[in-house]
């Protein structure tokens, strides 16, 4: 799993909440660019994305992620609500969004399903 959030404090926050639970992180990125790149080098099998990042917006880094050849589940993630994202959220190529607040490694797994398995 690949957390990318502006705020090295959320990212360490959940980092830590979602490894408790078993869920193997695989790397942190801030920004897009970072985003990209390191799914690219790390192939993680899902991405928590924030919408809100610095560099670019994170519902254009969910449409380049799926354009990869392997592109790995994305799920959204905001301090700001559905409503408050409207219909962006329909449109972009993801398996869920999650308000920042309601970040569990259950609930990423009802949203991104179960890890394949090994082999």
């Amino acid at each position: 799993m690949l957390i990318v959030d502006d705020h090295a404090g959320f990212r360490r926050v959940a980092r830590r909440l979602l490894e408790a639970r078993g869920l193997d992180v695989v790397g942190e990125a801030g920004n897009g660019r970072e985003a990209l790149a390191m799914t690219e080098q790390l192939c993680p099998q899902v991405v928590v994305l924030d919408v809100l990042l610095p560099d670019m917006d994170g519902f254009v880094v969910a449409h380049e992620l799926a354009g990869l050849p392997a592109p790995p589940r994305v799920v959204l993630i905001s301090s700001l609500t559905r409503a408050e994202l409207g219909t962006r959220l329909d449109a972009v190529p993801v398996a869920g969004f999650l308000a920042k607040e309601d970040l569990s490694a259950e609930r990423l797994a009802e949203l991104a399903g179960p890890p394949p398995c090994p082999g």
